[in-house]
């Protein structure tokens, strides 16, 4: 349906034109309302899309533009997407806030009745959150969650040490209060227990890995990597450098 998707009762999804293989099918842009209310909350508009931005305003009117993070593939059109609509923007990171101050831990001030909470979760980037639809019982992730695989601690503004603490909150969330999570990239995930398990799980094997790769010699990040994530796409590893930094960072910590 062109890139359209009614994910829960108050998120439809809209896909930015942005595939690669760092950002999946595109970025996950999510248009929150209630049902009833006039106007909505955009959550991360993608890139600087004109096309893309259009289509968001479309479903407005809008009324604020809220960001998981900084990392352009989502917030690029976040400026363009205010002048277009009026709509403050807000983010964790004041440098990206237009006309409101930085997003806080805990409930947010509802918007056209949308309500949310706000959970600081850093690691990928330092400024990443995590949004909680209690009507819904949902958590837009960003991507501290991707749809499929595994996301990337972008070092050395993301730490390893943050990003398992990170994964630990959402994980308790999902035993009672979320039952699906609406991803950056990717597809909606309806089971979170299982999905943050997995992840958990991954980052300590990749511990593990890495260890045993110094213990074999390799003495830098790039020999790390040609090793762990041999059977990784290539072009995927100059991201993975970036995890494997961040996991020598936590084991020499």
């Amino acid at each position: 349906m062109n890139g359209l998707q009614q994910a829960t009762t108050r998120a439809l999804r809209l896909l930015a034109p942005n595939p690669s293989p760092m950002t999946l099918d595109g970025t996950n842009t999510w248009v929150l309302r209630e049902p009833g209310a006039a106007g909505s909350v955009v959550v991360d508009p993608g890139p600087l899309d004109e096309g893309h931005l259009a289509r968001i305003a479309e479903h407005g009117p809008v009324h604020l533009i809220v960001l998981t993070h900084g990392h352009l593939d989502h917030s690029e059109g976040a400026p363009r997407l205010h002048e277009l609509t009026g709509a403050p923007v807000l983010a964790r990171d004041p440098a990206l806030c237009i006309g409101t101050e930085p997003l806080q831990e805990g409930k947010a001030t509802p918007v056209d009745g949308v309500e949310w909470l706000t959970v600081l979760t850093p690691g990928h980037s330092s400024d990443s959150v995590c949004l909680v639809l209690p009507a819904d019982r949902a958590l837009l992730t960003g991507d501290t969650v991707l749809g499929r695989g595994t996301t990337v601690v972008a070092h050395p503004d993301g730490r390893l040490t943050d990003y398992l603490d990170s994964l630990q909150r959402l994980r308790d969330l999902a035993d009672n209060e979320v039952d699906v999570l609406l991803t950056g990239h990717g597809p909606v995930l309806d089971s979170p227990a299982e999905v943050l398990d997995y992840y958990l799980r991954h980052r300590q094997e990749r511990l593990e890995q890495v260890r045993s790769a110094i213990a074999a010699g390799d003495e830098d990040a790039a020999s790390v990597v040609r090793r762990v994530y041999a059977d990784v796409d290539p072009a995927l590893w100059p991201a993975a450098e970036m995890s494997v930094r961040a996991q020598l960072e936590y084991l020499n910590a």
